[in-house]
């Protein structure tokens, strides 16, 4: 059995789908690299030629604004696929993909991925079914951005950090964002996430612990998200 048919990425992605034969021709295709925190994997405008497995490790999602803001759009973590719409679609990236921890991901080409992509009709689906999916959480954040205040996409930002990619042993937040990437995350300038934060420190929802954050009323913090 090879690493290939153990990854995590295999197991919780599209890639399920593929047989014995087509994970050797998987295994035999990809190349492994490490992106430090802060490298980019791919740049917006970039015509990546394949997919990116993310192996370990977590990175963002991001889109240049006009004003010149990094707008995160999402992130990712072990088991996500990383450039499938814009190799479906033949286009450039229309995100840029940066570590925030540091990530070991795999490089598939575009040749092997439609390979599989035209002679397995369940590969074909799972792949259009995650763009889908991508898609509609690119949908539901747009809405949240105009139907709820700053304060409510704070709360629901550090609850989704606490849930999707968990907590240190001190119980602060595993993944470790700067505050301008937080404001990016939830739409607001860095100057009023960090108000923000103090005026829910100064309330007991969370406790800053130096740039770390820890959330102490799970309960409030839904209730505010609401």
């Amino acid at each position: 059995m090879n690493k290939c048919d153990q990854c995590i990425v295999r197991q919780l992605s599209s890639l399920k789908a593929l047989n014995k034969d087509e994970v050797v021709k998987l295994a035999n295709s990809k190349t492994t690299y490490k992106i430090k925190k802060g490298e980019a994997i791919f740049e917006e405008g970039e015509v990546t030629n394949g997919v990116f497995c993310i192996k370990d490790g977590v990175g963002k999602l991001s889109k240049l604004s006009a004003n010149g803001k990094d707008q995160i759009v999402k992130l990712v973590q072990s088991g996500e696929l990383l450039g499938q719409r814009s190799m479906i679609s033949n286009e450039p990236a229309n995100l840029s993909a940066k570590a925030v921890a540091d990530m070991e991901v795999c490089f598939i080409p575009k040749t092997e991925i439609l390979h599989f992509f035209n002679n397995n009709n369940q590969f074909s689906m799972n792949l259009m079914q995650s763009v889908c999916e991508d898609l509609k959480e690119s949908e539901n954040n747009k809405i949240a951005l105009v139907q709820k205040t700053v304060k409510q996409r704070l709360a629901e930002t550090l609850l989704h950090l606490d849930d999707a990619f968990g907590e240190n042993a001190d119980k602060t937040l595993k993944v470790q964002l700067t505050r301008e990437e937080l404001a990016g995350i939830i739409g607001t300038a860095t100057e009023s996430c960090i108000r923000l934060l103090s005026d829910f420190n100064k309330l007991g929802l969370i406790e800053l612990v130096g740039k770390k954050i820890m959330l102490k009323d799970i309960r409030a913090l839904k209730k505010m998200a609401e």
